[in-house]
């Protein structure tokens, strides 16, 4: 009976939460803040694009809560739809792919998909933005750290016009 009453109460359907851009919001290890999103057609930030295809920008500051450098920041927003699942993330201070971000400093991040030829580019962009809860033990190894990745809301933000030159940053 305890095992069937708490399977119904995971089946109910929760309130989805939806992030305003330009808030903070704490995830956990990261606090993010999404800037916005726009699209360009030529290279931006070093990376290239095959004939053609487009590329769907977005912005967010993210500052490392942790106490160690980290680039666990990959899966920390993920698209619902229209893109390809894995974008490249970029340090749009100076191009960086990938880069581990310091404790307490924030940093401006561009996450990159590419849309194929001849798809348009959405209106709105909608991102799943996942968080994780920190345990001072895990049940494995005894050993702190962010565990249980999970998604605790959404943001939406329309999507604009990019640079007209490539590797222009915005």
């Amino acid at each position: 009976a305890v095992g069937g009453a708490l399977g119904m109460f995971d089946a109910i359907k929760k309130p989805v939460v939806v992030f305003e851009p330009g808030r903070p919001v704490e995830t956990g290890p990261w606090v993010v803040k999404p800037l916005r999103a726009y699209t360009v057609d030529k290279g931006v930030y070093g990376l290239p694009l095959k004939a053609g295809e487009k590329a769907l920008v977005f912005e967010a500051e993210m500052t490392n809560r942790t106490a160690l450098s980290s680039k666990d920041y990959f899966t920390t927003f993920q698209s619902t739809g229209g893109t390809d699942d894995k974008p490249f993330v970029v340090l749009v201070r100076d191009s960086t792919m990938s880069p581990a971000l310091q404790p307490g400093l924030p940093e401006r991040m561009a996450y990159v998909w590419g849309l194929p030829a001849g798809v348009p580019p959405p209106d709105r962009f909608v991102l799943a933005v996942n968080g994780e809860i920190y345990k001072k033990r895990d049940n494995l190894y005894g050993a702190p750290g962010w565990y249980n990745e999970h998604v605790i809301g959404t943001v939406a933000m329309a999507v604009g016009a990019g640079p007209d030159t490539p590797d222009v940053k915005p």
